[in-house]
């Protein structure tokens, strides 16, 4: 996620380009593409693909039509079109892959619906628009103290200036409806520009403030993920994470995303897996599963009448029971299957070189009763003082 004046110097330490998300080359920019057809040639006699991908605050991105046939690159400031005036923004990608990007967003390509691109953004048009963005802050702020003043339910979370600074968009999010008419009456009054309000939901909130997940490393929704998919409790369970919603939630509150992301590889290893819902009857009792593993294939079991004794068994000597259980032949019982997987414990740790115990600091220290006992004899041997 590095463009190249984003480098390493030469100390080691990162140099940075301190363009604040406004690179040349747009690779440290949030949702960033690849193009990897930039190197290659289009046939000939074909056109190239006059809609660009532009991007705006945060991860906002939208598709425009090239009219004019600018020469664009990646990283480019122009000017297009809005519902009223322009705005301005960041040309992320251009080329066929333009084609792709509309094509997986469900984006037609119609003459008629795609807005226009008027130009490159000209010193002018840049200064306007850093002046807007630096006010972004400051008006923010006044917004969110409006609608404490209101007895608002709502947050806002966002505020993003038109790139000609007749317009601002808040975004904010709240559990129910809220009627936030006067809000706008006043936020209009004080600020003198048109205000647009768009609700939006925890997850996108999250998207576009950005932050640092529980793993250390940057919000996948903010950098990568352009697509939420539903998360539900039964993802952690597949897993056998503990159900703990102070480890499961992230930063938005809700169920983290990357949950997903191994969910198919372990439903296809517990196909094999009998169900834990599974009994195993044999002649000393019934026995229920307690917990497996997934990565060792073992399950571990124990009696009814006796639950903390758990015995260690493989998939495969479980569904032998289950198969025997099926056509009702009689099993002993658990240890005779749960003698074969008990392994030696091996030595992990040893101290060859005359190192120190790894459980030093596990034992309670002792107290050195010769130095208590010679104190309170050299109390005793010390004449009193005159009074």
């Amino acid at each position: 996620m590095g463009c190249n004046s984003c480098s390493t110097g030469k100390d080691g330490q990162p140099r940075g380009c301190k363009n604040n998300g406004t690179c040349g080359t747009d690779s440290c920019n949030k949702l960033t593409v690849f193009d990897w057809l930039s190197n290659m040639s289009l046939p000939s006699g074909s056109q190239p693909f006059d809609c660009v991908e532009i991007r705006f605050k945060n991860s906002r991105k939208e598709f425009f039509r090239n009219t004019e046939n600018l020469s664009l690159s990646i990283g480019d400031i122009v000017a297009t079109q809005a519902k009223s005036g322009h705005d301005i923004g960041i040309v992320t990608l251009t080329g066929e892959l333009v084609k792709v990007q509309m094509k997986r967003k469900k984006v037609s390509d119609s003459q008629d619906e795609i807005p226009k691109l008027y130009r490159k953004a000209t010193q002018k048009d840049i200064d306007k628009w850093q002046r807007c963005r630096d006010k972004e802050e400051e008006i923010k702020k006044r917004s969110r103290e409006m609608a404490i003043l209101l007895k608002l339910q709502m947050k806002i979370s966002d505020v993003e200036f038109q790139g000609d600074g007749s317009k601002a968009t808040f975004y904010y999010t709240a559990e129910e409806r809220v009627d936030f008419r006067q809000l706008i009456k006043d936020m209009a009054k004080a600020f003198g520009i048109r205000i647009e309000m768009r609700q939006i939901g925890y997850r996108q909130e999250a998207q576009r403030l950005g932050g640092i997940g529980s793993c250390g490393r940057e919000l996948c929704c903010s950098t990568w993920l352009s697509d939420f998919r539903s998360v539900s409790t039964s993802a952690a369970r597949y897993q056998q994470l503990s159900l703990n919603p102070q480890k499961l939630a992230g930063q938005c509150g809700k169920l983290k995303c990357c949950l997903n992301y191994e969910l198919d590889l372990y439903l296809e290893a517990l196909e094999d897996f009998p169900s834990q819902d599974s009994k195993l009857f044999t002649e000393k009792g019934i026995a229920f599963c307690q917990k497996t593993d997934i990565f060792k294939g073992l399950l571990w079991y124990s009696y009814k009448d006796d639950p903390s004794n758990w015995h260690i068994l493989t998939k495969e000597q479980v569904q032998e029971i289950l198969d025997k259980n099926k056509v009702k032949k009689p099993v002993a019982s658990l240890e005779e299957f749960a003698v074969e997987n008990i392994e030696d414990e091996k030595l992990i740790f040893e101290n060859v070189v005359g190192q120190d115990s790894l459980t030093r600091f596990d034992r309670p220290k002792r107290k050195n009763k010769r130095s208590k006992s010679k104190k309170r004899r050299n109390n005793r041997k010390r004449p009193a003082k005159n009074a």
